[in-house]
């Protein structure tokens, strides 16, 4: 997928999130923060245009609060995405099934302590 593509669909899920969950008109400084965030990283991904979906990316890029909070709207956004911008999330559910297979994450491996009786 292009990172254009996903920035403005990225900005298109914050927006559905904080007009409709948090009930803002505008966005907030924290979604306003989480977008340019987020749009900072796609704009150093080492996957350039090859980017797969952020699900199957095995890079963890953002840092594990702005990830939090992007989970947070991702969840409530993601399936919403059908009705207010369909053609975005249909684009991006069949980007995200036709990404390479290489580029989804390995399995975790147990821990020693996992496999104790």
């Amino acid at each position: 997928m292009k990172i254009n593509d996903e920035k403005r669909i990225v900005a298109q899920m914050i927006r559905l999130y904080c007009s409709k969950h948090e009930g803002n008109e505008q966005l907030c400084t924290a979604c306003e923060q989480l977008l340019t965030y987020a749009h900072a990283r796609l704009e150093r991904c080492k996957f350039g245009d090859a980017k797969p979906t952020c699900r199957r990316c095995p890079i963890h890029c953002y840092r594990p609060d702005m990830r939090l909070r992007m989970q947070a709207v991702m969840r409530y956004a993601g399936p919403r995405m059908l009705l207010h911008h369909p053609i975005s999330a249909l684009q991006h559910l069949w980007n995200e099934l036709n990404s390479p297979s290489h580029q989804t994450a390995p399995a975790r491996k147990p821990k020693p302590s996992d496999s104790a009786p």
